[in-house]
């Protein structure tokens, strides 16, 4: 899979798992998207997905590396619908 297209599939399981925040963005915790069955067999490398969506500017989070269980509270905020 391209990058691109990788980062379109994580837009669409992040507006499904999300909820919208206080801001009107989509937003859903790191460790629901990590430990989503569906993602699980999506994404062979959800994180760096994510570093590279972030790097686009499509989703914002705090920090560069994402960890599953040190980092399962971080939110991920979708910036584009």
């Amino acid at each position: 899979m391209n990058v691109s297209h990788e980062i379109t599939l994580l837009v669409q399981e992040i507006q499904r798992l999300g909820n919208k925040n206080a801001d009107g963005q989509t937003s859903v915790k790191f460790g629901v998207l990590f430990h989503d069955d569906r993602c699980a067999n999506i994404f062979e490398a959800l994180v760096g997905t994510l570093k590279a969506a972030k790097k686009q500017k499509v989703v914002n989070f705090q920090g560069e590396l994402l960890l599953q269980g040190v980092h399962d509270n971080v939110d991920i905020i979708l910036l584009e619908n």
